[in-house]
């Protein structure tokens, strides 16, 4: 059992956490969700002791250890194996004491105790752990300084997987991992047999390795059981019971207060008005539901679709150093509306091919033909550290459009997301999160036909990739993606193609089956090919006709997809509407356009309700013919 009892706490001068209570059972698997710079970090640092908390305690068992990633990856000559399994401290002790020992007592309990720790399989199990996250036999035994920062966090985040501490507190773990480790890490966290709290913004992380949530929001701390889809539904729930408490509340005190005012100067009315302020003292309030705004992505529409194919490979071969080609054998096509996610352990090309397609690559070999006017942007990343440090958003956006007056910068500047505060505050004291969505409007800025995205959400709070993920769906050009956000790639993309063994062709299976076959493979591959040549045919055969199945139902989805849209503005315009009805003033001021805005009210439900049949008629459609 953890306990958080009564904890407050301040970090220069702002009060992050207020008499926050808590309490974990043991070998519960936590999700630590709430807004970028609500104090999650900060909570981490008080429960390891790093922080000293403003008031209240935390509770911990007093054996149990607590492991989190060392905060310096190991840079060091000794192999990764052994870095891995010098983590276990225990292990470690026990190895050296029995190489002095002479006690035969002595050598027999650490003996036994080396047994009870299984520490004979210590090194097959940091192989595993360090195979899952992307280390081959060869990579293990090689110098962690042969290795670059981000793989070096990944040998310190295996470091303490394998530690097994009784309280595992990762904090944002996936951001150096890739898809492939993203989705072996998920499974073992949610096998994993003690405790763990995980800070993560990975949607689906946290519904797949978590059993319960703790948000934190205005500064508490609040517990729900299941994952992050169930938390959100809670939540939905409790705010609209609230709102109901609140309103309920405010009416019966304005019932109250309306009495006496009335009769409080009334000498027949005095007692009763007297006794009313005091039931007015005893009821109290109710809290108003606060909701932090996000602010919604937009990329500009291109002015004009070019004709498919927009990006046409044969033979084509690609890498850095001449007759040393990372990709050959490219024979591939993008069309204006194509909507593809780069598969693939890093370190295989997604990015070379990425730089490829956009031109910052020259083909080694074969041709690649762009469609005419072709206009392509393109996020990465490491883009972050070209931001000018001094410059804030609105100057970034003047050297684009010098002959711009003030109010168009910052409307430029609006749309990418920016809160008005942050318009005029330096790039280098702006959030992580901050810096991609400016980085992001900036790649997209000139309205390109086609969007390269570069690991777009490492920075992202779960709203904002929600806001990237309705961003995507609404632009109207092609998109490729490299993300290891699974719920991300499934919410945008239609196509998914595998950066493996050297080249890139198409993955004809979905998201469900590329996670299996990864977990089932027990290395970051998902290229081994069946016992069986016949099964691998036929495997080959089915994925062929799903291909073309999906390419002959394109139009059916594509109207689906519109659909979607559609309504969504409708129950947007339909909210509006109803704020402006819910205004008594409307009605007295202007009856006429009370009246107007009733009518547009109805017209636009009756329009929603006629398109989500319509969406239910052609869904039905399309999941007969998928299945079929």
């Amino acid at each position: 059992m953890i306990t958080i009892s009564d904890v407050s706490a301040r970090i220069a001068g702002r009060l992050l956490i207020d008499h926050a209570s808590l309490s974990l059972p043991a070998g519960t698997k936590a999700g630590l969700v709430g807004r970028n710079g609500a104090g999650k970090s900060t909570l981490f640092r008080i429960i390891t002791g790093d922080l000293a908390a403003e008031t209240g305690s935390i509770g911990i068992p007093k054996q149990a250890r607590i492991g989190q990633v060392a905060q310096e990856a190991p840079g060091t000559e000794d192999s990764l194996i052994s870095i891995v399994m010098a983590a276990d401290k225990e292990r470690a002790a026990l190895l050296a004491e029995a190489e002095t020992a002479t006690d035969p007592h002595r050598i027999a309990d650490i003996q036994t105790r080396l047994a009870d720790i299984g520490a004979h399989s210590a090194e097959a199990r940091a192989a595993t752990i360090l195979s899952g996250l992307g280390f081959d036999h060869e990579a293990q035994l090689r110098p962690a300084s042969s290795f670059s920062g981000g793989w070096r966090m990944r040998v310190a985040l295996a470091a303490v997987l394998f530690a097994e501490p009784d309280l595992l507190l990762l904090d944002e773990p996936t951001n150096y991992l890739d898809l492939e480790g993203t989705l072996w890490l998920e499974d073992y966290v949610r096998r994993y047999p003690h405790t763990v709290i995980i800070i993560s913004h990975d949607r689906d992380l946290l519904n797949t390795a978590v059993n319960s949530i703790i948000h934190l929001d205005q500064k508490k701390l609040t517990f729900y059981r299941g994952g992050y889809d169930q938390f959100e539904r809670q939540k939905a729930e409790n705010d609209e019971l609230q709102m109901k408490a609140k309103a309920k509340n405010d009416a019966a005190r304005k019932h109250l207060q309306s009495f006496i005012d009335r009769f409080r100067a009334k000498a027949t009315k005095a007692k009763q008005a007297q006794s009313r302020i005091k039931a007015l003292e005893r009821m109290g309030t109710v809290a108003a539901v606060v909701e932090d705004h996000v602010h919604p992505i937009t990329f500009p529409k291109p002015e004009k679709l070019p004709a498919s194919p927009i990006v046409a490979i044969t033979g084509g071969a690609v890498g850095y150093a001449p007759g040393k080609p990372i990709l050959k054998n490219l024979s591939l096509r993008i069309d204006n509306d194509d909507r593809i996610a780069l598969l693939g352990s890093n370190g295989n090309g997604k990015s070379t091919f990425a730089k490829f397609i956009s031109g910052r690559l020259q083909a080694e070999k074969g041709e690649i033909k762009l469609a005419p006017h072709l206009s392509i942007g393109f996020f990465a990343q490491h883009q972050l550290d070209d931001l000018v440090p001094n410059e804030t958003p609105v100057d970034h956006i003047r050297r684009l459009m010098p002959q711009a007056g003030e109010a168009q910068l910052r409307a430029r500047v609006a749309q990418m997301g920016l809160a008005t505060e942050k318009m005029d505050t330096a790039a280098k004291d702006l959030s992580g999160g901050e810096k991609a969505r400016l980085l992001m409007g900036l790649a997209a800025f000139h309205a390109p036909n086609l969007l390269i995205l570069d690991e777009p959400t490492n920075h992202l709070d779960i709203d904002s990739r929600k806001a990237l993920i309705e961003a995507l769906n609404d632009y109207e050009g092609a998109v490729i993606l490299i993300s290891h956000d699974r719920h991300l790639i499934e919410a945008t993309v239609d196509r998914l193609w595998l950066v493996n063994n050297g080249t890139v062709s198409s993955f004809d299976g979905d998201m469900e089956e590329y996670r299996s076959l990864i977990l089932a493979s027990g290395k970051k591959s998902a290229d081994d090919k069946p016992d069986n040549p016949a099964a691998q045919v036929n495997k080959a055969d089915q994925r062929k006709a799903a291909a073309d199945k999906r390419a002959s139902l394109a139009p059916l989805k594509k109207k689906i997809n519109e659909i979607e849209s559609l309504t969504k503005k409708l129950e947007t315009l339909i909210q509006g509407l109803d704020a402006e009805l819910a205004d008594p003033a409307l009605y007295e001021k202007s009856p006429a356009k009370a009246a107007e805005k009733a009518k547009q009210r109805g017209e636009a439900a009756a329009k929603l309700a006629d398109a989500e049949e319509q969406w239910l008629e052609l869904s039905a459609e399309y999941e007969e013919a998928m299945s079929d």
